[in-house]
């Protein structure tokens, strides 16, 4: 899941309190994204599990990326003249691209991009629960936490897992 937001200046003093998203609070983190979707051109990307498997990790986060900034284009018609994105590589965008480690600590558009991926990745993850509620997603967000990891030794993975991930690929294997 990714996201490109442009924050327009009319909108900077809505979002004094967009911060690093992995530090906000659930509820925070939410509510600055009802008033980033709001008040700023935006997009979500996603990349799929197979596409995952397919082509690893690191180049899904750049096709979601990309997908993102084409939504957030699409939606708006707008042609960003320059990207700013959290990391260290350049998801080949339509434009020049300027890598920041840590971005979302820096930047305003960098972290309220962060916040809406990040709640639109909550939000799946709440759903997926739904069918799959002994695996804790809706409040482990998928990461690897014990009862997570309890879960998958005892019922195996399920199509929403990245079979390319070792422990999960070990998993398999032991079947």
């Amino acid at each position: 899941m990714a996201a490109c937001v442009i924050v327009p200046q009319a909108a900077r003093g809505l979002l004094t309190e967009v911060n690093d998203s992995k530090v906000l609070i659930k509820a925070k983190r939410e509510a600055l994204a009802t008033v980033i979707q709001a008040h700023c051109l935006h997009g979500i990307g996603s990349a799929s599990v197979a596409e995952i498997d397919s082509i690893n990790i690191r180049q899904a986060t750049h096709l979601a990326m990309r997908r993102a900034f084409d939504a957030m284009c699409a939606q708006y018609g707008c042609h960003p003249v320059v990207a700013l994105i959290d990391g260290r590589e350049n998801p080949n965008l339509p434009c020049p691209a300027l890598s920041i480690i840590k971005g979302d600590s820096i930047s305003v558009s960098i972290a309220a991009a962060a916040i809406i991926a990040k709640v639109a990745r909550d939000a799946l993850m709440a759903r997926l629960h739904d069918d799959h509620p002994d695996y804790g997603w809706a409040t482990n967000a998928g990461y690897g936490v014990p009862a997570h990891q309890k879960a998958l030794a005892r019922l195996g993975p399920t199509p929403h897992h990245r079979h390319s991930y070792a422990p999960i690929r070990a998993l398999i294997a032991k079947d």
